[in-house]
């Protein structure tokens, strides 16, 4: 075979080399695109409940309203305003009137509401005379308070509400609060907070429209008790804060 002969089959040699390396690479499987990210969790759907306590007045008495929402960033009330995510209020419509509560966040709206029903004022021909220690404990009832505490807590509210109604139709009529508590801590303690107590359920029914110069508080503390067993059942009957008329 002659030199140039086989210096022409060198290079028929080299180039199908190569090409079989071009083919091969662009056979070479691409690489795979990467994972789509996780979908973003949907938001929490709101809720939203209010109740009205009573739900029937009579003309000048107060409600109080209660409501609780979840998963909202803004909560309004119809005709009040933005408010808490939860929360009472004393309310005294003029009018039957229904309080609309409107809940919104990132996982939508939601909505509740609650009807007062305003009765036409009846005219009354008793005086205060005539409301006697049975039928003011029957209209007005005492409240209670957890342990070490005098807030007025949620479960009073209506009570308040009602008892302020009762004595808003007697404007005449004055009343004595009592803080108790029950046997635990010392004598000190409990007659200040017996007057802590007196003094928030005061406060209660002046915001529900009852007049502060008609109230007057008394703290007892611990030294006349309701009930005398040590449980617990017998301790919540201890602390609370006793309505009676003032004569």
């Amino acid at each position: 075979m002659s030199r140039r002969t086989s210096h022409y089959r060198s290079l028929t040699l080299t180039a199908g080399f190569a090409a079989m390396l071009v083919l091969a690479g662009c056979h070479k499987k691409a690489a795979a695109p990467p994972p789509p990210p996780p979908a973003a969790p949907s938001a929490e759907a709101p809720t939203a409940t209010i109740t009205a306590a009573p739900t029937s007045i009579n003309a000048g008495d107060s409600v109080v309203l209660s409501w609780r929402t979840t998963g909202a960033s803004d909560v309004e009330i119809e005709g009040m305003g933005p408010v808490a995510s939860a929360g009472t209020r004393n309310v005294k419509p003029t009018e039957s009137t229904n309080y609309h509560l409107i809940a919104k966040g990132d996982g939508g709206t939601a909505d509740a509401t609650a009807r007062v029903t305003v009765n036409a004022a009846a005219a009354s021909n008793m005086s205060e005379g005539d409301v006697d220690d049975n039928m003011f404990h029957q209209n007005v009832k005492d409240i209670f308070y957890d342990y070490d505490s005098y807030d007025v807590n949620s479960a009073a509210q209506p009570t308040i509400a009602q008892d302020a109604s009762f004595l808003n139709q007697h404007p005449n009529l004055k009343v004595v609060i009592g803080g108790y508590c029950d046997e635990r801590g010392s004598t000190e303690y409990n007659l200040a907070l017996g007057e802590n107590r007196a003094n928030a359920a005061k406060q209660a029914l002046v915001t529900a429209g009852v007049g502060p110069d008609r109230l007057r508080t008394v703290s007892y503390g611990k030294e006349k008790q309701f009930c005398t067993d040590h449980s617990e059942s017998c301790w919540q009957q201890n602390r609370r804060a006793q309505f009676s008329v003032d004569r």
